[in-house]
């Protein structure tokens, strides 16, 4: 999945979000006033927004989990590859860590 889907499905999902919140907002504002049919088809739309919104939380949770394995794998094979220059990297990392711990 690339960067460009993420964040189209991103964009969505906080669109989605805001719609399903106006609409609790609605809801509410009718379930003062009135619980006939318009409170009745408000909370309808309203649980089908939320459950479009929870499906596509739950894509955009999907793709960030195969990106995170993605970037993993690609860590994996590049100590694998590079061993001695991921030791170095590591080592090198270890001292900054170590001077700057050491300067407080």
């Amino acid at each position: 999945m690339t960067d460009t889907t993420t964040a189209v499905q991103r964009d969505k999902l906080v669109a989605d979000l805001k719609a399903v919140i106006a609409d609790a907002e609605e809801l509410l504002r009718l379930s003062v006033n009135q619980t006939g049919d318009e409170a009745v088809k408000m909370r309808e739309r309203l649980q089908d927004r939320l459950l479009k919104t929870k499906e596509r939380l739950i894509d955009v949770q999907h793709a960030a989990f195969d990106k995170a394995r993605e970037a993993g794998r690609a860590a994996d094979d590049y100590v694998h590859h590079h061993p001695w220059t991921s030791i170095g990297i590591g080592a090198g990392v270890g001292v900054l860590v170590g001077l700057l711990i050491g300067r407080r």
